[in-house]
């Protein structure tokens, strides 16, 4: 198997593992407050994997950024305003919509890697960082009330793991549009209508609850 096969096979498994997860509550320490460093960095390299939504999102950054020009751009401005987002939970700042927000971001990057011609880069860098705020605020549910040290290993940790998992999608896009020789290429438009998909369970699920 070669290297294009390799990370078409590893993107189209993890998106369809993606579709199976259930949502899930969003706290890798089990709603414990973390308090020391190792459970601070480990809840925040959790939080961003065990919901499915910012799973998804963050995957759909990666994929993103490796059609656009602005690509590191997008992947850095989600990254920076995702800690800010967290800044405004923490200051008790209300961000009204939150998960709404969040599950319409991965209905909206869906559609958007769907889409055979795509925004301008500066466009998506500034969508990724508007919605950044809102995916950073649903992570500090998990850190309020901790001390400065595990708070700082839980903000260490969420980056860190975006950056890896966004950037290793990125890298797997990026593979892939080199061996189809074209930029709207068709496994890549796949890969977004499934995200897409998702966002759209991700929605409903919370207008069934919310009615």
């Amino acid at each position: 198997m070669n290297q294009y096969s390799k990370s078409l096979t590893f993107l189209t498994i993890t998106i369809f593992l993606l579709g199976t997860f259930p949502v899930l509550a969003h706290h890798p320490m089990g709603g414990k407050v973390p308090g020391n460093f190792f459970e601070g960095f480990i809840s925040g390299l959790g939080h961003p994997i065990i919901g499915p939504d910012h799973f998804a999102f963050v995957i759909s950054v990666g994929l993103l950024a490796a059609v656009s020009h602005q690509g590191f751009k997008i992947l850095i401005a989600f990254v920076l305003t995702a800690i800010a987002g967290t800044g405004l939970h923490l200051m008790e700042f209300n961000l009204p919509g939150a998960e709404f927000v969040i599950s319409g971001s991965v209905l909206l990057f869906g559609i958007l890697l769907a889409l055979s011609e795509r925004p301008n880069g500066w466009i998506l860098t500034g969508l990724a960082a508007f919605i950044g705020l809102f995916h950073g605020y649903a992570y500090g549910e998990s850190i309020v009330g901790a001390e400065m040290t595990p708070l700082i290993a839980y903000l260490l940790g969420f980056t860190l793991i975006q950056l890896i998992v966004a950037i290793v999608a990125s890298r797997i896009g990026r593979v892939v549009l080199k061996k189809a020789q074209e930029p709207s290429s068709l496994f890549l438009r796949f890969a977004g209508f499934i995200i897409c998909g998702m966002g759209f369970a991700f929605l409903s699920t919370l207008l069934v609850e919310l009615l």
